[in-house]
């Protein structure tokens, strides 16, 4: 009889740990100290430490020297962004940063709107430290009206190897836009505004574009953030031989028709992951992003990125 209940109870047991679902990502990697963020824009700095910008009341900032421990590091512009309060209807909060360093300085593109809202703009900022404090307000760079079929926020800079400087931005509406920027100034270069990628008025967002090899990497998030843990943002990709697109997924469909290759999603205690930024380290290229806890709390996320045989990136 004691043996046929343990027979019961083991297979109970196995029936059990059969219902487990299997993950279909690995889980961030180890971060400690000030890790609550929301869109994390990340960095590596010249002497080896590390910045991330992100959004936050006048603009959030945190560093770590080793890329695992986070401390505070004030904010951005500590005696505020009245330039900006027309777009937010009067709040401090300041979205979705973008960081780069070039040229010996810094350059920080960022938004102001108010949720659900293409009332919007784009901004830009820059430091020759990054500290908090150092921010010099350049003014803005792209603005977006009810009138309008784009959404001007969640920007992103990226510099091609022939030195032209692309700001890919764009949150639902007609999707993903592109325009080109002046490298002397940072701002526009003409009135073309280009389309990278699209969900017919759907939920996509947070455009970033990176090189890896001889493709072009356009990471977007798709679906629904800023719910807690009942967020549903989803990390996907497509790539192009050009830094303007057309950008397609792993299956061949356009970014415009919807296209988009997922790499990251939701999964057990880890909600909504997105809003990320690239950059290359020593080891490998890093993905961070934020995702949500069961108590709806927004963490910092930091995963690398490996490439298959037919180059695309996967998280690890």
């Amino acid at each position: 009889m004691r043996f046929k209940s343990l027979i019961a109870l083991a297979a109970a047991a196995t029936v059990l740990f059969a219902a487990e679902p299997a993950l279909a990502y690995p889980g961030p990697g180890v971060v400690t100290g000030s890790i609550n963020v929301h869109d994390p824009g990340m960095i590596k700095k010249p002497d080896g430490t590390y910045l991330i910008a992100h959004t936050g009341n006048n603009i959030a900032l945190k560093t770590s020297t080793d890329r695992t421990a986070f401390r505070d590091a004030g904010v951005a512009f500590p005696n505020g962004a009245s330039w900006t309060t027309s777009y937010t209807g009067g709040s401090a909060n300041l979205w979705a940063p973008d960081l780069s360093y070039r040229n010996g300085r810094y350059y920080m593109y960022y938004s102001a709107s108010t949720f659900g809202s293409n009332r919007s703009a784009i901004f830009l900022a820059t430091s020759t430290t990054g500290v908090a404090g150092s921010w010099t307000n350049q003014g803005l760079v792209i603005e977006s009206r009810t009138s309008d079929n784009f959404n001007a926020i969640d920007p992103n800079l990226y510099v091609d190897p022939s030195g032209r400087w692309w700001l890919s931005f764009g949150s639902f509406w007609t999707g993903i836009k592109q325009v080109q920027l002046n490298a002397s100034t940072g701002k526009r270069l003409d009135s073309t505004i280009r389309s990278l990628a699209g969900r017919g008025g759907g939920a996509i967002e947070a455009p970033y574009l990176y090189r890896h090899g001889s493709y072009y990497y356009l990471v977007v998030s798709f679906d629904r953030c800023c719910q807690g843990a009942s967020s549903t943002y989803r990390i996907m990709v497509g790539r192009s031989t050009s830094p303007t697109g057309p950008f397609t997924d792993r299956n061949g469909t356009a970014m415009t028709s919807g296209g988009g290759t997922e790499i990251l999603a939701g999964q057990g205690s880890i909600h909504g992951p997105g809003g990320q930024s690239v950059f290359t380290d020593t080891d490998a290229d890093v993905l961070a992003y934020h995702y949500y806890a069961d108590n709806g709390t927004a963490r910092l996320g930091i995963n690398l990125l490996a490439y298959d045989s037919a180059g695309w990136p996967y998280v690890y």
